[in-house]
This record gives C-alpha cells, structure tokens and sequence, in this order.
C-alpha cells in the first residue's frame, strides 16, 4: 500500500463537498438535491464509479464548476467518491440534504479551505482516508476574536442584527 497527498484545486469564491456514496446514481440524485436545496446555487459535481466502466460521471449547471469537480476527481481517483464544488450558496445550506441522499454513505469535508485529500493506494485502487482541512490551530479566541466571529455571522446573514 503507498499513501499520498492530493491538493484539491478550488475555483476562487467556491466551496467544497467531498464525500463517499455507493451507486451510479449519485450523479443524478445529488443534481436534483442541489437544485432543490437553493434556487441560487451554482454547482459541478464529479462521482468516481467504482465498478464497471470505472468512469468519472459528472453533471452540474455551471460548466466552469463541473469541470473543477471533474478535476478534482481524476485527481483523487478513489472509488465512489464524490465531489461538489459550489458557488453562492455555503456547504451549511445544502449539507444536511446531500447526507441524506441514500447513495451517500460518507462526508469527508465541506469547506472553502485549501484541502489535501489523505490517499491509500493498492493494487485494486485507491480510497480515502481522510482529509486535512485548512490550517493548524494558532491559538485560542479571545474577546475581540468571538466579537469578530459574531460580526462576520451576522454579516453573511447567519445570525440577526
């Protein structure tokens, strides 16, 4: 077995979903729970099939997405995962419908943070084994940091005035 590290490529102003399923139908269910989670959201998305063809299957209404979703998965390359890159809408809007799609077994992430998608390799193919998510820690939020946290809340409309 041999590990590896896979940078994850995100458009500018985009979000990430990154996940595991189980069937060729992933692609059409989870177009249709994004299209039914936000009339604004823009979005590509790119499944890894597993078996048969082994093809990456990908749909979307931004091409520019689908296509970064598309490249992201030839990247990853592991079975049956699953990527959706999104725009004008936050993971937190759509995260609870695409769990609950009954292809989708797991979440690795949801983010607008660089990612590195951990990697195990072996004769039979490639699978996930987690993810690193953005940067370390740097320290614990004082007073102005939480004034600063609830300020940027309520100014993307997550929290009332």
């Amino acid at each position: 077995m041999e590990l590896q590290l896979v940078d994850l490529e995100l458009p500018p102003d985009s979000n990430l979903i990154l996940g595991q399923s189980h069937f060729i139908k992933t692609v059409e269910d989870l177009y249709e729970v994004m299209i039914a989670a936000s009339a604004q959201v823009q979005f590509g998305l790119a499944f890894c099939e597993a078996s048969g063809p082994c093809l990456i299957r990908a749909a979307g209404n931004n091409p520019m997405l689908e296509q970064a979703a598309i490249a992201n998965a030839e990247a990853i390359a592991a079975g049956h995962s699953f990527v959706i890159l999104m725009q004008q809408a936050f993971p937190i809007s759509v995260l609870n419908v695409v769990k609950q799609c009954p292809e989708v077994c797991h979440i690795y992430c949801a983010t607008a943070n660089p990612v590195q998608v951990v990697i195990a390799a072996s004769e039979q193919g490639r699978g996930i084994l987690g993810v690193i998510d953005g940067s370390a820690p740097k320290g614990v939020e004082g007073p102005e940091d939480v004034r600063d946290r609830q300020q940027f809340l309520r100014q993307i409309g997550y929290k009332l005035g």
